[in-house]
């Protein structure tokens, strides 16, 4: 069955993105519909798969990570406004019945992504 994850490191801190808000929206004909909102577990992921079965179809998606809200409650100082503050990542979905794995590299000043499994 297919499926959508993510996890959050925060690598500045090396340590898990524990408590960050992330939207979850899927495009489709020039529309964002917002399916749903999750938050970062303890470990820095979600507790169970964003997406999954038939709530998981091929087409886009877009991820949005509140990483501002999240560094300002690190404590982390930075100018406002902030460098990062709202992360999107769009990424298209050609098998439903795989699974994403969408992590988030973060630190205040730069992040990066990649489809892992």
């Amino acid at each position: 069955m297919g499926r959508l994850t993510t996890h959050v490191l925060d690598t500045a801190q090396g340590r898990p993105g524990e408590g960050i808000r992330i939207e979850v929206y899927r495009l489709e004909g020039g529309q964002r519909t917002l399916l749903k909102t999750v938050e970062t577990n303890d470990d820095g992921r979600c507790d169970s798969p964003i997406l999954e079965g038939g709530d998981f179809t091929t087409g886009e998606y877009e991820l949005v990570f509140h990483a501002g809200d999240y560094l300002r409650e690190q404590g982390v100082e930075a100018s406002e406004p902030r460098f990062l503050d709202v992360i999107p990542l769009r990424f298209g979905v050609a098998d439903a019945s795989a699974h994403y794995h969408v992590p988030l590299l973060l630190s205040p000043y730069g992040y990066s992504t990649y489809r892992g499994s």
